[in-house]
C-alpha cells in the first residue's frame, strides 16, 4: 500500500477538510484520506498510484494549491 502526503494550500476551515477529503475519495479509489488544515496537507492511503498531475487538476477545480507530492510505501507498525 502506498502513502502520500499532499501539501495544499488554501484550507481555511473545517469544511476545506469535507471538501478536499469527499474529492479524493470521488475521484480515486483510496483507502484512506484525511485532510489537516492546520498542517496544510492530507494524508493518503491508496493501493492504487496516484498521480501528482491528477491530484493536482482535483484540487485546482475546487480552488486549493498543491504545493508538494510525495510518494512512499505505508509503514507498518509493529507492537511487541
Amino acid at each position: 500500500m502506498k502513502e502520500y502526503h499532499i501539501g495544499i494550500d488554501g484550507m481555511y476551515c473545517s469544511m476545506c477538510e469535507v471538501h478536499i477529503n469527499d474529492a479524493i475519495r470521488n475521484h480515486f479509489k483510496v483507502k484512506k484520506v484525511k485532510a489537516n488544515r492546520k498542517r496544510k496537507e492530507a494524508l493518503v492511503q491508496s493501493e492504487e498510484t496516484l498521480l501528482e498531475a491528477d491530484v493536482k487538476k482535483v484540487l485546482n477545480d475546487l480552488g486549493y494549491e498543491l504545493t508538494s507530492f510525495e510518494e512512499g510505501e505505508m509503514k507498518k507498525h509493529t507492537f511487541f
